[in-house]
């Protein structure tokens, strides 16, 4: 069991009886409304995708799955081949499986591979990757990390508000649960 404040996508839970991993999750905080979470899961059996609400203090059922980390290697047409690092044996994973990574992975990144029974229902992606800026306005002269931000194209494709001080070809650390910039990568 663990709390609904915990949940993150990826993570394989079970939901009415049945086996779901998290698609998508959202936090939501409204004025004096007490906060909430709001989920999309897919169903490990139809891999249809439903909406649920959970209250932020919820119990959760999380059923034992067999974690193992993998290092991502590479796209291979739709699929994306992981390499066992203990064995070196390579499996391909489908896209479906993978959820946003082609966003986050460039390669050699470790993930997190839930499989039950053998078969893969999910991965976790590493909290925090490290992409380079590949197209950015310039930088505007006296800009400071105010409240001001502006768009950034990652060499993923990803598209990050970042500080107006950030340029072209810098290294910057992205937060994979949320999608957001959270500093620069340090040397």
């Amino acid at each position: 069991m663990m709390k609904a404040s915990e949940l993150r996508k990826g993570k394989v839970i079970q939901h009415e009886g049945n086996l779901f991993t998290i698609a998508d999750i959202t936090r939501v905080s409204k004025g004096n409304w007490r906060s909430y979470l709001q989920a999309k899961l897919k169903s490990i059996k139809t891999g249809q995708i439903i909406d649920v609400r959970f209250g932020v203090d919820d119990k959760i059922e999380t059923p034992f799955v067999e974690g193992k980390a993998f290092e991502y290697l590479y796209r291979d047409g739709e699929d994306y081949v992981l390499m066992d690092q203990e064995t070196y044996d390579q499996i391909h994973v489908p896209a479906d499986v993978m959820g946003e990574a082609n966003l986050y992975l460039k390669g050699n990144e470790i993930i997190q591979v839930v499989r039950i029974d053998g078969r893969i229902v999910s991965t976790e992606l590493p909290n925090t990757v490290e992409l380079s800026v590949v197209d950015t306005p310039p930088v505007v002269k006296g800009a400071t990390a105010t409240n001001q931000s502006k768009d950034a194209e990652m060499e993923t494709g990803l598209r990050v508000r970042v500080p107006p001080f950030i340029e072209i070809g810098e290294m910057l650390r992205i937060d994979t649960r949320t999608g957001d910039y959270i500093e620069r990568a340090k040397d």
